[in-house]
């Protein structure tokens, strides 16, 4: 047994205890003192005798004395009945005492048990955690009442899921960074020794060096962009922004770039509402989406795009045509370095759509990806309209 559990078991067996002799005490002063008050019923020595005739025998009388007994006999060989004496105490009621101190040990062992043992449980398993171990749980395997410790049971299993879940991105980010910044730094490392042994072609491995290093760049500011975002740093988002507008620019950024593919961006929807944030980065966000689907369109094909309103928030939408994703990976095509299968280009390194989801969150609002029926990824991006934008209007 731990500290804790003796801890409990002494306070609450000395309360038991106190309380219960403290009231058995006075049960036991106010019978003596309802005793003392009665009339004895025999006289005591040195007593005076009542005045009156003496008693007569007979119906409704006094007992005769029996035979031999005098009233100048010693007290001790007068004719009471068996039994304790009255006119006093009797003593301490000794046999209820130690029968209610045995109670009191089994009660008190028993509730401190009750109320320790879920704490040690939490106890180990936060020293489990601490060594690793994240897939303890305890309100699935050893709480099985429903009150508060059932409650913080439920709240240690979500931490330590959650705790899980951040050590696998941390260890699987570390991964991918690794295997990002590697190949470059091949390149480079080969551009080198080529210009090493070959001078003459010196102004092709410099030029080779500069697109490598603005790759690991780009990759640098990528990473930080996404840490902030996870961080929560990302500044103030107090400002009012004209989503329609913002993607009426956006649209026509994206046009100047399909013309590569042969691609046409439609517009459409009919939305009003403010949002509340910051313009740069709901640009982002959006032209992440954009371009990803001008990467994998197939070519002189047509993009949707638009802006409606769903009830309290805006749903920018965003189709195109290409392969699409599979089923199984709608979910984790917003996580950091996710590409997908052969179709997917090798450009870029998987982090311009979980940008765009902890740019979206972090304005209260949710991406959600699907597969079109007649072939494409439809992404939608819903924030949330300015309460001063719904009391103008």
């Amino acid at each position: 047994m731990g500290r804790l559990f003796w801890k409990l078991f002494l306070a609450i067996f000395l309360a038991q205890l106190l309380t219960g002799w403290g009231v058995g005490f006075l049960f036991w002063l106010e019978h003596a003192a309802r005793q003392n008050q009665s009339p004895n019923m025999a006289s005591v020595p040195g007593s005076a005798r009542p005045e009156g005739p003496p008693p007569t025998f007979g119906p409704g009388g006094p007992l005769p004395r029996p035979p031999g007994a005098s009233t100048n006999a010693p007290e001790s060989q007068r004719p009471f009945p068996p039994g304790p004496r009255p006119g006093g105490p009797r003593g301490l009621p000794w046999q209820p005492a130690v029968i209610g101190l045995i109670a009191s040990l089994l009660f008190a062992a028993l509730l401190a048990r009750h109320l320790s043992r879920p704490i040690v449980g939490l106890s180990k398993a936060f020293k489990d955690v601490a060594g690793g171990n994240f897939d303890i749980r305890l309100a699935r395997n050893k709480l099985h009442w429903q009150d508060e410790l059932s409650d913080l049971g439920e709240e240690f299993d979500r931490t330590a899921a959650q705790l899980k879940m951040l050590v696998h991105n941390q260890r699987r980010l570390l991964h991918d960074v690794s295997h990002e910044v590697r190949s470059p730094l091949a390149r480079m490392q080969l551009a080198i020794d080529l210009a090493r042994q070959q001078p003459d072609k010196t102004p092709e491995s410099m030029a080779r060096l500069e697109r490598e290093a603005g790759r690991i760049d780009h990759l640098v500011e990528e990473l930080l962009t996404l840490s902030r975002l996870e961080a929560g740093a990302c500044g103030q988002l107090d400002d009012t922004v004209d989503l329609p507008e913002l993607l009426g620019e956006l649209v026509e950024d994206a046009r100047f770039e399909a013309e590569a593919k042969k691609c046409h961006v439609e517009l459409g929807g009919e939305a009003q509402g403010l949002v509340k944030g910051r313009a740069d980065l709901l640009h982002r966000a959006i032209e992440n989406v954009l371009r990803n689907a001008i990467r994998y369109t197939t070519p002189a094909s047509a993009l949707s795009v638009g802006v409606e309103n769903h009830g309290e928030e805006l749903c920018v939408t965003v189709e195109d045509c290409g392969p699409g994703v599979p089923q199984s990976a709608l979910e984790t095509i917003f996580d950091p370095f996710v590409r997908l299968g052969d179709a997917r280009s090798n450009d870029g390194y998987g982090l311009g759509l979980a940008i765009t989801r902890q740019i979206i969150e972090a304005h209260g609002g949710r991406v959600i990806a699907s597969n079109r029926e007649q072939g494409g990824l439809r992404v939608e991006m819903y924030l949330p309209i300015s309460q001063a934008s719904t009391a103008s209007a």
